[in-house]
């Protein structure tokens, strides 16, 4: 996909604040509606307040989880499974849209949500839903139990968030965990972020003021688990570029494989260019590779960071792009460092080839955040994490997203119906959980010059509201095995290699 010339310091723009939604897509959650009206918006004449007021009125509507409902599918049923939830986060993003289109007409007749759009949405999913018990019971022998009270949806007062947005997880990622820095952290982004409230302006589907914080206002809060005797203290840097070449596409070939835009946002590319959702591990094994040592053809991804500014890309009229609610100007990081570090109570063992890994959660604001793993910082103030903040830095300092992936293997699967139980994080002393052993543990580190201060959002599923905490990264191992012996021999030698 081509890209719009770049711009490093664009003014931001003054934007029209439009309908925005809280959809859950992956077949559950909690969706709340919210109708905001711009004062120059054609056709409404209510001050902003107002039609704020207007949107707390609203609903929220609960539904079930299916994903989360489905942690045991046959290996067999899994592809035919992922297309159908897949399918489920395509029909709740048509009903965001739906929601969008008629902001005005369900502001004033809330009714119309049920009767026009809901209902519609749990006739497709229950439909869905069928096709997924088939699939199992094609392959199982029995059809999975309660799949039919998974499909409907309650209506509720909008008095309450989706939970998640104001987590700092159980600091997974660099030891980060709640506490007095969190804490501080949080308080600074309302007080920074209100600061800033009208220069930013509001996207229709996020983010807003609060959801920044400015990095100087933070305590430090990294705390690393102690190093034991016999841990393995060395690295592996895979160099791969930035994404220069612009590989883009809003696939997901983790957890949709075969479903084009299956993530319903844009994702930034390095190494294999033979990734999208159709590519099988034969196609991978066989791609280019941007990576320096042609023996990494591994693939590595994550959401796009675009700058809120008014400026359109090419993707502005596409899936996954201005369809799905992303715009805005996408950013080349300045810097991309893919490290493999070692465990800090033994040594690691190889990886698999094609052992697929997902950090983070691209859900967390409906999900929770039991699995965010995301972190934002700046350079120079590297000690202090957010994870539910985007960081506003000072002059001459860049924003920095982190993923510490996950660093334990169950030793047998390069995958899970859930595309999470086949690995595991490290406990608080760095040994891994019982059945698991301890991996080469990727750390990515992806750095932006951005403008100081709020108006730049990662591309996320239109429900998620752009938080900084749905953040997450996608991995798939294609080292070769002469490089994978290499990887482990430096790290378990405590050498520095590329």
């Amino acid at each position: 996909m081509g890209r719009t010339s770049r711009k490093k310091h664009s003014t931001l723009a003054n934007r029209a604040i439009v309908a925005s939604a809280a959809l859950i897509l992956g077949g559950g959650g909690l969706v709340a509606v919210n109708v905001y009206a711009s004062a120059g918006e054609s056709g409404t004449g209510s001050p902003p307040g107002q039609a704020q007021a207007a949107a707390r009125q609203m609903s929220t509507i609960d539904c079930p989880d299916a994903g989360t409902a489905l942690p045991d599918v046959p290996e067999q049923a899994r592809p035919e499974v992922d297309r159908e939830l897949a399918a489920m986060d395509t029909q709740i993003t048509d009903a965001y849209r739906q929601f969008a289109d008629r902001r005005e007409q369900i502001s004033r007749d809330p009714g119309l949500a049920q009767n026009a759009v809901l209902g519609p949405l749990q006739s497709k999913r229950t439909a869905s839903l069928d096709r997924i018990g088939i699939a199992v019971e094609r392959v199982a022998g029995d059809r999975p139990q309660g799949l039919d009270g998974l499909a409907g949806c309650s209506l509720r007062a909008d008095d309450e968030d989706g939970g998640g947005s104001g987590g700092q997880g159980d600091g997974r990622n660099g030891g980060q965990g709640p506490g007095e820095g969190a804490d501080q952290g949080q308080d600074g982004g309302q007080d920074g972020g209100d600061d800033q409230g009208e220069d930013q302006g509001q996207q229709g589907n996020g983010p807003e003021a609060s959801d920044f914080v400015d990095i100087e206002s933070v305590q430090p809060n990294v705390d690393r688990p102690r190093l034991r005797r016999g841990a393995s203290r060395g690295t592996f840097t895979t160099s791969c570029g930035r994404n220069e070449n612009g590989k883009f596409n809003p696939d997901n070939v983790i957890a949709a494989p075969g479903v084009s835009n299956g993530a319903h946002h844009m994702h930034d590319y390095v190494g294999n260019q033979a990734t999208d959702a159709f590519a099988g591990d034969d196609d991978l094994a066989a791609g280019e590779t941007t990576c320096r040592n042609r023996g990494d053809r591994s693939t590595y991804y994550w959401p796009v960071l675009r700058l809120q500014n008014g400026q359109d890309e090419d993707d502005v009229a596409a899936d996954g792009g201005g369809k799905d609610q992303n715009t805005g100007e996408i950013q080349t990081p300045s810097q991309v460092t893919l490290k493999f570090v070692g465990s800090p109570a033994g040594k690691v063992t190889a990886m698999p080839r094609f052992l697929r890994i997902i950090t983070g959660d691209a859900k967390s604001l409906t999900n929770g955040d039991a699995n965010a793993n995301a972190s934002w910082s700046c350079t120079g103030f590297e000690n202090r994490q957010l994870k539910d903040k985007y960081p506003i830095c000072p002059e001459g300092s860049q924003v920095v997203r982190s993923f510490a992936f996950q660093s334990c293997w169950d030793g047998r699967n390069t995958d899970s119906a859930n595309h999470r139980t086949h690995v595991a994080f490290a406990q608080d002393d760095g040994r891994c959980p019982s059945g698991f052993r301890a991996i080469p543990q990727l750390v990515q580190r992806i750095v932006y010059d951005v403008p100081p201060g709020p108006g730049f959002a990662v591309d996320s599923f239109p429900e998620q509201l752009h938080k900084p905490i749905t953040d997450h990264g996608d991995f798939i191992n294609v080292f070769d095995d002469r490089l994978m012996k290499k990887v482990v021999s430096c790290i378990n030698g405590a050498r520095k290699c590329r």
